[in-house]
């Protein structure tokens, strides 16, 4: 896996933070930042009944100590200078097999809120394309909420808009993007100086 990985950063406060692989003890953290971050994120979005009530961290916690302990995701986390998680992306093979040159998939990115805005993001997604390509994979998917600004994240990364599908949350119908990546070397070196 990726251990310890520090990257030189564009942003004064991207270069205060680490990456690094998760440990089985980041389960509760990684859930407080995802629920923390889909709260922000998806309000007004999603149905606060979803929010509020499907998502706790008490599940979110329970979910990902199962993804950890299978060990089949790449889950990378983002500590600040203090030590604290602030973010996370996990990815590994795509999970479709929609795409035929598309083998690998980034399943998740998130960022405490006050922490976006900062070059960690393209930390993140620089360091699971690393990781990827370490694992052989040559390009990468991702699926946004269509209503959710990350996909101009995406697009400014280089990602190509590919697909389209719609998803139901709590009744709601959601219409969700893909975009691809068909160079991972590329996406591996974003934020190099």
């Amino acid at each position: 896996m990726l251990g310890l990985l520090k990257l030189c950063f564009a942003s004064k406060e991207a270069s205060k933070i680490h990456i690094r692989t998760a440990k089985i003890e980041d389960a509760p953290h990684i859930a407080k930042v995802h629920v923390d971050s889909w709260r922000t994120t998806y309000a007004g979005i999603v149905p606060d009944a979803f929010l509020y009530e499907n998502l706790t961290y008490e599940s979110r916690t329970k979910s990902w100590e199962k993804q950890l302990q299978a060990d089949e995701t790449t889950i990378l986390v983002a500590e600040n200078k203090q030590g604290e998680l602030i973010g996370f992306a996990s990815g590994g093979r795509e999970r479709s097999g929609k795409y035929k040159h598309v083998d690998g998939e980034l399943y998740a990115i998130y960022l405490l809120q006050t922490y976006q805005g900062q070059k960690i993001g393209f930390a993140l997604v620089e360091a699971m394309a690393q990781s990827l390509l370490k694992q052989e994979f040559s390009a990468m998917l991702v699926w946004v909420l269509e209503q959710n600004s990350a996909k101009y994240f995406y697009e400014k990364l280089g990602g190509k808009r590919v697909d389209s599908d719609r998803l139901i949350i709590s009744g709601k119908s959601l219409l969700e993007i893909a975009y691809v990546w068909d160079n991972l070397k590329q996406l591996a070196h974003i934020n190099r100086l």
